[in-house]
């Protein structure tokens, strides 16, 4: 795939350059010609290229973090996912 976006990059960088040695041309239109024809569409292809592995990161990194919050609460003394409540300080209620 980066061939391709290598290719393209190099096509429009000598678009953009006979735009500029052109007699007509203007160094504004060969910038426009590389940044419209060069940069913008292969970034949008290397952005869409890249969804499927952007999306198997994600969930994998959501199953570790799974994975981390089981064995988190596995070595739980109580074996729940709270802490362990201190038996010298008597818990605070209001009265009705």
């Amino acid at each position: 795939m980066y061939l391709v976006v290598i290719a393209w990059l190099y096509v429009a960088l000598m678009m953009a350059v006979a735009e500029a040695t052109h007699s007509a041309g203007t160094l504004l239109g060969a910038f426009l010609t590389f940044v419209l024809y060069g940069a913008v569409p292969v970034s949008l292809v290397i952005y869409l290229g890249g969804r499927p592995a952007r999306r198997r990161a994600a969930k994998a990194r959501e199953a570790a973090e799974r994975e981390q919050q089981r064995a988190v609460a596995s070595a739980a003394p109580d074996g729940g996912g709270e802490a362990a409540a201190d038996a010298a300080v008597a818990p605070v209620r209001k009265e009705p």
